[in-house]
């Protein structure tokens, strides 16, 4: 299972507890070079801005406010995701970022920053949906259709957290942008729509009593930076990701990339 991708406005962007260091406590690395590599294919966390041409996404502006606090100099370098982790683990690069979910196996080959970010993925339906109340209820809707990029988490969450496993499930109807998906929750052509919490009470919030939420959280899953093992660069960057958190910095970046932006207005 690739629990990995998330849609625009797909993600969790949940601040993890407890926050305890302060700018003032925060390394100074002397105005080095790090090299960061991510792959610009996964807004809102990086991607290419199709206005301007630029590399932009929460990623990039935690990235550059870190490297500001820590005093170190970013080189944003690209590969492709399915190289990315053996790229850093060979030492090709200094830190990679792409919401790379943490996990054990992965740790065999790289090192993991502390979590920078959670998923966990929410049904959003219609404000006059009763036909089902959770994931059970609306797996049991034989014909209900859930709308969702492919590749997404959103897209996984559906085939293994609600449906039967089977990513040809032609209940699953596919979509090239996150808003296509609410799109077409709101006019009918398809039941449900999986979106984090933060970015579903925005919709709701702005729905006029045309979307709500049901059932519980699904698919939940932590990000982190990764780093060739044995990286010095994990402990200091570790201490900023707690000061961004700690004094609201990642908040403002979770409603700057997760609810005002609008991909592709």
């Amino acid at each position: 299972m690739l629990f990995r991708r998330a849609v625009l406005a797909g993600l969790s962007a949940l601040v993890l507890a407890p926050f305890s260091v302060s700018a003032a406590d925060l390394p100074d690395l002397g105005g080095k070079t790090v090299v960061v590599v991510t792959e610009n294919a996964y807004p809102p966390l990086q991607f290419v801005d199709p206005k301007s041409g630029n590399a932009i996404g929460w990623e990039y502006d935690a990235m550059n406010e870190i490297a500001k606090r820590l005093n170190f100099k970013v080189e944003y370098q690209n590969t492709s995701w399915d190289a990315m982790i053996q790229a850093v683990s060979d030492d090709q690069y200094n830190l990679g970022m792409t919401g790379i979910t943490i996990k054990d196996d992965r740790k065999e080959k790289v090192d993991f920053s502390d979590p920078y970010m959670r998923s966990e993925q929410f049904m959003l339906v219609r404000g006059d949906e009763v036909r089902f109340t959770d994931a059970k209820s609306f797996a049991a809707l034989t014909d209900g259709l859930v709308g969702a990029q492919p590749g997404t988490s959103p897209f996984y969450t559906a085939v293994y957290e609600i449906l039967d496993g089977n990513e040809q499930n032609p209940r699953i109807k596919l979509f090239e942008t996150f808003g296509a998906t609410v799109q077409a929750l709101k006019a009918g052509d398809v039941d449900l729509v999986l979106t984090d919490s933060v970015a579903a009470k925005g919709y709701v919030d702005s729905s006029n009593g045309g979307l709500k939420v049901v059932g519980g959280a699904l698919g939940a899953e932590d990000f982190g930076f990764i780093y060739p093992k044995g990286s010095d660069l994990v402990q200091p960057i570790n201490a900023a990701i707690a000061a961004l958190k700690a004094d609201g910095t990642f908040d403002a970046l979770n409603k700057k990339w997760f609810l005002d932006y609008k991909m592709g207005e």
